[in-house]
């Protein structure tokens, strides 16, 4: 067999494993990869297997993408850096990732293996660096190794809980030569299901419930796993619960569908956890937002019957102790559970659960230029049933994530580990994937200016969402934290803001200032017919924090903090 550069080994194997997109910002430390991507460049390439290289203009958001990929379609979501500031930059992607449960690889240039431990230029321990944040590190220290790393990387983003991977590349091992065979296609692995016992037991438990209750989360969820959880949800008529972010988990027009735990969290859905006599957590990850501080259950064994199904055995009882774990993935557990028959005098419970969130869309009018409660509303209706909606993280959050109801094939891409800045990247890279397809970003202006840098690489790509900038000019979260904290002590939250039109203009969108919440349905019907994405800047008031309460409420109810 001929030689090949270890850079072209590495790109062989993405391919045959089934990657056909990455993120990436270019740099010195993986120059081979690169030289080897350029023949696979679709551009340059009919074949089947062609592997893309997205450019991005920024570490952060070439990992947001990579994160935000696999979310969306399952497959590990690629992203290359360069060593260094370049890996450090792509953390809050791999963070983001981890929590999301969402699969990814991220390749990083590294010096070569003759300097290594000398702290050499941008040298960084990865495997101590990321090894927090992320499923496995590895460094390829071996050019005939990189088939069995890359397959053991692969699969290892996959099973169990999906998260990311952190590969490192010695720049040595990518230039040197080899005849290593590359890999002819990924493993298959099966996904862990019940034993006839284990769902024995949940139906039994199941059927001498008072007040069940189906909490649902995290990733790696397919469709028909999804719809056979909702046919038995239904058949049963259990209500059910979305964990934090994961609303586009569940048909949210089901009779069944009960609201979201997270942020924002009503006090209807607490009392939904208050009540229920026995949880059925399907691949939730127990997190503070959908555990509201982990005070709506019992710390370590909960008052209520607990079965906990999970793809990976180390969230059983990581923090509540189930009355029955259950060792499997989503999509096994919910298509054996779909065979099942359960029935029992719960239909006024779920009747009452399902009124309280049908009730919760019930908003004031907003004291704010752009009513957002009456902007939802209109996207309710006027999105299509395939829609993407991305988010960052702040206040202005709640409103694709708490008062937006998802279809069954509508999605949402929204970061569990509250990280600002990464609606923008995901919106691109969703629209990347699916270009046919509406992808709306909603950001705050301090989120948004965290990677709008990332607008130039939409232009280049032609990859253009709709981004619904809602500006306050104000970090909104934390002033009403501060308010609540120390009302009237403003410090560090108010933003002077540049003018977004002609930012959005310099980048080849179109672009509105949207001043009345009656202009709002007209600009968008016109963002949805442009060919170069939109950036509509939404002007909203302070004062309109949340949906329920005015910062002036909140300073009239404030508790001041005991020391100056």
């Amino acid at each position: 067999m001929n030689q090949r550069a270890g850079g072209a080994v590495l790109v062989e194997c993405l391919q045959a494993l089934g990657a056909r997109q990455s993120f990436g910002i270019p740099g010195e430390s993986y120059l081979a990869v690169l030289n080897a991507l350029y023949d696979t460049n679709p551009a340059r390439s009919d074949s089947p297997t062609s592997l893309d290289f997205f450019l991005c203009r920024h570490e952060g958001g070439a990992a947001f993408m990579a994160a935000a990929y696999g979310k969306l379609t399952g497959r590990p979501g690629i992203g290359f850096v360069t060593r260094g500031p370049g890996a450090t930059n792509a953390a809050i992607g791999v963070h983001t990732a981890m929590q999301d449960s969402a699969p990814m690889i991220l390749f990083i240039g590294q010096v070569g293996t003759g300097m290594t431990g000398r702290e050499a230029f941008q040298e960084i321990n990865y495997r101590s660096f990321f090894g927090g944040v992320s499923k496995w590190v590895v460094e390829i220290e071996r050019i005939d190794r990189i088939p069995e790393i890359l397959a053991r990387a692969w699969s290892t983003a996959l099973s169990g809980r999906p998260g990311p991977v952190v590969v490192a590349l010695p720049e040595d091992v990518l230039t040197s030569g080899t005849a290593v065979p590359a890999l002819t296609a990924p493993a298959s692995v099966d996904e862990a299901a019940p034993t006839p016992e284990a769902l024995q037991a949940v139906v039994a438990a199941l059927s001498a419930a008072r007040r069940p209750l189906i909490l649902i989360g995290d990733g790696g969820w397919t469709k028909t796993g999804q719809d056979a959880l909702q046919r038995f949800a239904e058949a049963a008529d259990i209500p059910v619960l979305a964990a934090f972010r994961c609303q586009d988990l569940y048909d949210n027009h089901s009779v069944t569908y009960a609201g979201d735990a997270g942020v924002g969290m009503t006090s209807t859905t607490k009392t939904l956890f208050a009540r229920a006599d026995l949880l059925l957590a399907i691949g939730v990850r127990f997190c503070e937002m959908t555990t509201d501080g982990y005070r709506l259950l019992r710390v370590p064994v909960p008052e209520q019957t607990l079965i906990h199904a999970h793809a990976s055995d180390r969230e059983i009882g990581k923090i509540y102790q189930p009355h029955h774990g259950i060792h499997s993935g989503p999509n096994a557990f919910s298509h054996a559970l779909a065979h099942q028959s359960v029935h029992g005098s719960w239909a006024t419970w779920r009747r009452e659960a399902r009124s309280a969130y049908e009730t919760s869309f019930t908003l004031p009018k907003q004291p704010s230029p752009v009513d957002m409660g009456a902007v939802t509303a209109y996207l309710r209706n006027r999105l299509p049933a395939d829609a993407i909606l991305t988010n960052g993280a702040g206040n202005f959050s709640v409103w694709p994530n708490r008062y937006f109801q998802f279809g069954p094939n509508q999605r949402l891409l929204a970061p569990q580990s509250g990280a600002m800045g990464y609606g923008l990247p995901a919106a691109i890279a969703a629209k990347v994937t699916y270009p046919d397809r509406t992808v709306v970003c909603f950001t705050g202006d301090g989120d948004f200016q965290m990677t709008c840098q990332e607008l130039g690489s939409a232009m280049q790509a032609n990859a253009q969402p709709i981004i619904l900038l809602l500006n306050n000019h104000s970090y909104g979260t934390i002033r009403m934290h501060q308010e609540r904290s120390y009302p009237g002590r403003v410090s560090g939250t108010t933003l002077k803001n540049p003018d977004f039109l002609r930012l959005g203009d310099a980048y080849g969108y179109h672009t509105e200032r949207i001043a009345t919440t009656a202009d709002f349905e007209a600009a968008f019907e016109r963002a949805l017919t442009s060919k170069t994405g939109a950036l509509l800047d939404l002007t909203l008031s302070v004062d309109a924090i949340t949906p329920h309460q005015t910062l002036a409420q909140i300073q009239a109810t404030a508790t001041t903090h005991a020391y100056p």
